[in-house]
């Protein structure tokens, strides 16, 4: 995992991008956010609190797998829980709406053009800035 010390979302997000590169890595997270969350709401809405205790393990089971086996890197989690779990979230509801694959080609587009001229700075997605699935226009 990177050395550097995120301070804002903003600058957390293309590197949890770039640590799920890969499709399949997506799409376990995309299971276990899935089985968590129903975990979470028939927990409630059965008062069966054993399932609120099992989202976790639904939830995280298969993202850390994801990691370790698929992208062989540590989960975002570790170092930075917070975060990791919104970024989960965006990365949801971006597969949920079929944008995700195109939101790791940018960010790895900029990475590269990164990489060649140090002093060009990453492109926000067309039009927008904001990774909380809140859209902002950029003018």
């Amino acid at each position: 995992m990177s050395e550097t010390r995120y301070k804002s979302f903003e600058e957390f997000w293309p590197f949890y991008v770039k640590e799920h590169s890969k499709k399949s890595t997506r799409v376990l997270h995309f299971i276990g956010t899935t089985a968590a969350m129903a975990c979470v709401a028939g927990g409630l809405l059965t008062k069966r609190r054993w399932l609120l205790a099992v989202a976790p393990f639904a939830g995280y089971g298969p993202a850390w797998i994801s990691h370790f086996f698929i992208e062989n890197n540590r989960p975002a989690t570790f170092k930075y829980p917070l975060w990791s779990l919104r970024a989960d979230f965006v990365m949801w509801s971006k597969m949920a709406m079929g944008k995700m694959d195109a939101e790791v080609a940018r960010v790895l587009a900029d990475e590269a053009r990164a990489k060649e001229d140090p002093a060009v700075e990453s492109s926000p997605p067309e039009g927008q800035v904001r990774t909380d699935g809140a859209s902002r226009s950029v003018n």
